[in-house]
């Protein structure tokens, strides 16, 4: 059986992230992570779908890894999974498939039970179905007793689900071919045709099974899911300090960590984990790190707090606080510059999009930046603001909207300057205090 790996996709939910296949968790991107799910779940051919955007980047995985790894370029990115798959219709041929999207995260027990599933059953197609206990906007398995699958309902309203079952994108064909052949004849004006092409199938008696999933699942759509990724592979990775890492006696490292090659963590740092520290960074004197991921070559600089955030690599901070964010690579923050992550009526943040406001769920999250971007001293940043890539920001702002790529940012201050009639020297520390107020 072949896997085909979906990694064509813009990442336009998540700018100004660009492409989230790259993301380093634990110093290793998304897409790595991937392909070693796949090959710890047995399987070690892969043909990987990826556009224009990120075709050679894609080209370059797996090589370490020992498995067979072809990349196909889908040219036409607005069609969607269906434009996906057929790119790949002449490497797979009539072969069994199974075919993953590379931004849903899942445990190896995913692959397991559909591939048991295939192995043992008699279907045509089989579908991953993850239990959920909460309504979630979703397509929906509506299935027999016999565990067929009757229909797949797209976002039913609240109350009104057919299963708990939510369609992932873990399916195996048994006949690529035929799925080829439905996906070439399916017509829609808007719904996306591989899902067009799968009712169908289902329709004309081609039996397509359900194989229930109880595991992890995360989608990688937005940036405030990159944390709750960062925390389940973190939990899923041997932890280790490396012994050229060098740890101040009056340092605190504490709780469940792993700390790369030549780390440095200064006097009165204090590193409280699940925390992932890349090769080459360093903790300053009187830092303190919780539940993030700092990538290599950092510098979390004096008196700095990061709590709850992604940072990639080359992040350099100075008497700053990252709270809930994420940060891109080759960034650098200015002395005193913060990041709110809580609305004052401690309400659910909302994230401006290409045209609204979208609420996240979430009552605490920060920003998220692109790569190479340098912030001056003293700047303050509302919840939910986009940094975009290749910015300079300038000093003692408030950022409260997003900030497109190539952007210069500075602001008017005016200063008002009088005379001072007041004899400094004359008067008193408890006089100047009563003359001020």
């Amino acid at each position: 059986m072949k896997v085909l790996l979906l990694g064509a996709g813009r990442s336009k939910r998540m700018k100004p992230i660009t492409d989230k296949n790259f993301l380093n968790f634990l110093g290793k991107p998304l897409i790595e992570w991937q392909l070693e799910l796949i090959k710890n779940a047995g399987l070690d051919e892969v043909v990987i779908v990826g556009g224009k955007h990120n075709l050679e980047k894609l080209a370059l995985c797996g090589k370490n890894l020992g498995i067979d790894v072809a990349v196909v370029e889908q040219k036409d990115l607005d069609a969607g999974m269906c434009g996906a798959v057929l790119a790949a219709k002449d490497v797979i041929g009539r072969e069994p498939v199974l075919i993953f999207s590379s931004n849903d995260v899942v445990e190896k027990s995913a692959f397991e039970g559909i591939i048991k599933a295939f192995e043992v059953g008699d279907g045509e197609g089989y579908l991953l179905g993850k239990v959920v206990h909460e309504y979630f906007p979703g397509g929906y398995l509506e299935i027999s007793d016999d565990g067929c699958i009757k229909s797949i309902i797209e976002k039913p309203e609240k109350g009104k689900e057919p299963s708990n079952l939510v369609n992932l994108v873990v399916h195996v064909h048994k006949d690529f071919s035929k799925l080829v052949s439905y996906l070439e004849k399916a017509k829609s004006d808007s719904d996306d045709l591989y899902e067009v092409a799968l009712a169908n199938m289902i329709s004309d008696g081609i039996k397509m099974k359900a194989v229930k999933y109880e595991g992890f699942w995360q989608p990688i759509k937005f940036p405030w899911h990159v944390n709750k990724v960062f925390k389940f592979l973190f939990e899923n990775t041997e932890k280790t300090i490396a012994k050229s890492a060098q740890i101040s006696e009056n340092a605190v490292v504490k709780g469940d960590v792993i700390i790369g090659e030549n780390v440095k963590i200064l006097e009165g740092a204090v590193v409280n984990g699940p925390v992932y520290i890349g090769d080459d960074s360093v903790i300053a004197t009187n830092a303190l790190i919780r539940e993030s991921n700092i990538g290599k070559n950092c510098v979390i600089g004096f008196s700095t707090e990061v709590a709850r955030s992604f940072l990639g690599d080359d992040v350099w901070t100075h008497s700053n606080y990252i709270g809930d964010s994420v940060i891109g690579n080759n960034v650098s923050f200015g002395a005193g510059t913060v990041t709110g992550n809580l609305r004052l009526d401690e309400g659910e943040i909302s994230v401006i999009g290409d045209s609204q406001k979208m609420p996240i769920g979430e009552n605490k999250f920060g920003i998220v930046t692109g790569d190479n971007i340098r912030v001056g001293i003293n700047n303050s940043f509302m919840p939910g603001a986009k940094i975009g890539s290749d910015s300079f920001i300038g000093a003692g702002l408030v950022i409260a909207e997003n900030i497109p790529e190539k952007s210069f940012v500075r602001g008017e201050i005016t200063l008002k300057i009088s005379e001072n009639k007041v004899d400094i020297s004359k008067i008193s520390r408890e006089e100047m205090k009563k003359k001020i107020k």
